[in-house]
């Protein structure tokens, strides 16, 4: 029972961050209807901008949120505004055009990252990254549990965003219908442009949270990217609330496969749960349970 129990929380602690790195991708996705396939290395970035403030200047991880979020929002806003929007305007025979441009970014992402870090695995060693706690005989990784009170915080500032400010309805809005939001008035070309930045902003916040207690190199924006589009998939595509059970979903699947399988299948179990989702509910948990 120990055991299953452990799984649990770690999956349920795990997935937590794991929802802010899909919650990001499912808001572009919902509003400009295109997948960002550069989304891990964004995350990437942000954690080699944590990096350096870690060990240049002596940053917190934590505190650095205040640094690479409205780094990376100013770099989703350029992103956007002059590489994306640039082909929203041109008729062409090929409309993934913008998904292929996310890809090329994310290429030329990573690539200058390896020129200016070489491709050698880095870390953040704080006096927490390893420190645990015990309630009976579970433990409750530290930086896991704090990561998760961001993320809750963030999430709830994002809700209120979208739900309470003229900007988050107007996001909204033009998620649901974009014709409709632009006869009402709405300036569907900056939403793209803050819409963009928010969700890179989102999952700077991840990269951020996430380094204390992983590795960094700069191949790693892929690996999340995949997670982050599964999460999506497992929410339902658009669904920010669905994201949070994606990411969750995810979470548990891997701590239970590594728990029950071994170690090396926890990526497949993901995936296998992936594939059923497309196959077996392919509108995700946003048909299933309304959201």
């Amino acid at each position: 029972m120990d055991l299953f129990l452990q799984a649990l929380v770690s999956g349920l602690l795990r997935g937590g961050l794991y929802a802010l790195v899909g919650i990001g991708m499912t808001l572009i996705m919902g509003v400009m209807k295109i997948i960002n396939l550069a989304h891990g290395q964004l995350m990437m970035v942000s954690m080699y901008i944590t990096f350096v403030c870690f060990t240049s200047l002596g940053i917190d991880p934590y505190v650095s949120l205040l640094i690479c979020m409205p780094v990376l929002f100013l770099i989703g806003v350029i992103i956007q505004k002059y590489l994306l929007n640039p082909l929203i305007r041109v008729e062409t025979i090929l409309p993934e055009n913008q998904v292929l441009m996310t890809v090329g970014i994310g290429m030329v992402l990573t690539e200058t990252m390896r020129f200016i870090f070489t491709s050698d695995y880095k870390s953040v060693k704080t006096s927490y990254s390893n420190a645990t706690f015990f309630l009976g005989n579970i433990s409750f990784s530290v930086p896991l549990v704090i990561d998760l009170g961001f993320v809750t915080l963030l999430t709830w500032v994002l809700f209120w965003f979208l739900n309470k400010t003229d900007t988050g309805k107007s996001i909204r809005a033009t998620a649901q219908d974009k014709d409709a939001a632009i006869l009402m008035g709405v300036n569907s070309e900056k939403i793209t442009y803050i819409t963009f930045g928010i969700g890179s902003a989102l999952v700077a916040a991840a990269g951020a949270l996430l380094i204390p207690i992983y590795y960094l190199f700069p191949d790693i924006g892929g690996e999340f990217t995949r997670r982050a589009f599964v999460i999506c998939i497992l929410g339902g595509l658009g669904s920010t609330v669905g994201a949070i059970f994606g990411g969750i979903t995810l979470g548990l699947a891997e701590a239970f496969g590594a728990t029950y399988v071994a170690m090396e299948f926890e990526d497949v179990i993901g995936l296998v749960i992936f594939i059923l989702v497309l196959l077996f509910l392919p509108g995700g948990f946003r048909r299933l349970i309304k959201i």
